[in-house]
């Protein structure tokens, strides 16, 4: 992804922050898991993980609630309820989002996230965790 790219997309994600609310966040994945995956589960929760710090500037945290906000809106680019495609805007504003506060996640983030995608999906492929999305900072 080109940083222009990157700046129009966190930039768009930022528009959805009204949306977010933390029960609509967690209705969303636990209702919505199996059909979203287990790598946008993972991706979200480290997000949420990374909004509820301390050290993270006001404005990566506005950001991050876009793209929440942007993942649980019932209407949105493509329509979660189609199979195998429903969830490939909201992962993509993820990821942009993603890529730009992921200095933030420290490996106490990761972990939390990745317990409770466990907790959240039961037994999944621990390769959701080893993506190289998610190795380098």
């Amino acid at each position: 992804m080109e940083n222009k790219d990157l700046e129009f997309t966190t930039e768009k994600a930022g528009r959805y922050e009204k949306e977010y609310s933390e029960d609509r966040f967690w209705n969303k994945l636990k209702n919505n898991a199996s059909r979203a995956g287990a790598t946008l589960v993972y991706a979200a929760l480290q997000l949420y993980y990374v909004m509820l710090s301390s050290k993270v500037p006001l404005r990566d945290k506005a950001i991050i609630a876009g793209a929440l906000g942007y993942l649980i809106l019932p209407t949105d680019l493509i329509p979660d309820l189609l199979p195998a495609v429903g969830y490939a805007d909201d992962l993509s504003a993820l990821i942009a989002v993603f890529n730009r506060v992921k200095v933030n996640i420290s490996d106490e983030i990761k972990e939390k996230a990745r317990q409770k995608t466990i907790e959240i999906m039961g037994d999944i492929s621990t390769s959701t965790f080893d993506m190289p999305m998610f190795k380098d900072k």
